[in-house]
């Protein structure tokens, strides 16, 4: 059993910045991908940020310099760091998680989802 745990959201004014993180539990053999994707009211959920096992990343063109995705690859953590923020930014965030629970058990997981809220 896989659970993934995310934190650091919350309301922050325009400009302002949040770190958001999250932690996969359980059992985990191997982790090929995490990432964030965002939901805002009345739209598709979208790819925000991931990266992979060998360390590359890939982000939307929306965030592109302002957020920056990273790693605890020892304690499976991703974090993503967001700066300059923007109203249209604001969504509830989602964790996600391709990996392997055994050597040929691989699935794709996610976390409850944590609101970010920006003012303008």
């Amino acid at each position: 059993q896989v659970q993934l745990v995310e934190s650091g959201g919350g309301l922050v004014q325009a400009g302002g910045s949040l770190r958001l993180s999250c932690v996969a539990s359980g059992t985990i053999f191997s982790i090929n991908a995490m990432g964030w994707y965002r939901q805002a009211p009345g739209k598709q959920r979208e790819l925000v940020a991931a990266i992979i096992s060998g360390g590359s990343t890939n982000y939307t063109d929306s965030v592109k310099g302002r957020f920056t995705i990273s790693r605890d690859s020892a304690k499976n953590t991703v974090f993503l760091q967001m700066n300059s923020l923007k109203p249209e930014d604001s969504a509830v965030y989602y964790c996600n998680a391709d990996l392997r629970t055994a050597v040929l058990r691989r699935g794709n997981y996610w976390g409850q989802g944590t609101q970010v809220t920006v003012s303008s």
